[in-house]
């Protein structure tokens, strides 16, 4: 199981996976304790879109002004970070007392308290309980009362879809000889067009994805193998 996106300096320690129907008291307070001194947070390229389309901006500014970029030293992916204000050390979106791209917020920061663990050869995703730090308790709510008030079912296909892709491409850079591949660098340039940049806000997100990755993994076969 993998656990991405996420907060990429902070260890979870998942516990049990929760069924749907387990209970999850849980609800958001409103505090935003959970923007405040906050570390990295890793976005996914359905993240870096969603954000995109709040801002009206394109995924590549978006990324120069607000995230950092780098390679994870295990997949040897292109992998990006929402860091935090320098100022303030708090979320670059925390305004106030609210997040002001709370509907285009990360995946992470839509499933906290949660966990979430992916499959990357069944796409299965599992979530998994954390101590929450703050919020309130209410009675009768389930896992899955949780996951669609915060819309995280709406995006559980394309998150589990992406880690598949994800797992995928990490794999034949890997077998490629990774870092040590003459032309790694030209690699990852390319993986990151098709992970990030290549997106028109005017159209859906997912078909996008597709053909890009289609098209990307016939490219890599092609700069690997010379």
């Amino acid at each position: 199981m993998i656990a991405e996106p996420g907060r990429s300096t902070e260890s979870w320690e998942l516990g049990p996976a929760l069924a749907p129907g387990d209970p999850f008291p849980f609800v958001c307070a409103g505090c935003g304790d959970c923007c405040r001194k906050r570390r990295d947070l890793v976005l996914s390229g359905y993240d870096l879109y969603r954000i995109a389309r709040r801002l009206r901006l394109s995924p590549r500014i978006v990324a120069t002004a607000f995230c950092k970029s780098y390679i994870a030293p295990q997949s040897y992916l292109p992998a990006l970070c929402l860091t935090p204000d320098p100022k303030t050390g708090n979320c670059r979106f925390f305004e106030g007392s609210a997040c002001v791209i709370h509907e285009a917020r990360p995946l992470a920061c839509a499933l906290y308290p949660l966990g979430q663990s992916i499959d990357p050869i069944t796409a299965c995703t599992e979530y998994h309980a954390q101590l929450p730090l703050c919020g309130a308790c209410v009675g009768d709510r389930t896992l899955q009362d949780y996951l669609e008030d915060s819309a995280i079912l709406d995006r559980a296909g394309i998150d589990a879809r992406w880690a598949v892709v994800c797992t995928q491409i990490s794999k034949q850079l890997l077998d490629a000889g990774g870092a040590a591949h003459p032309h790694f660098m030209t690699a990852v340039r390319r993986v990151e067009r098709a992970l990030y940049w290549d997106y028109d806000l005017g159209d859906e997100f997912y078909p996008q994805f597709q053909q890009n990755t289609a098209a990307l993994m016939l490219l890599l076969a092609r700069i690997l193998s010379a």
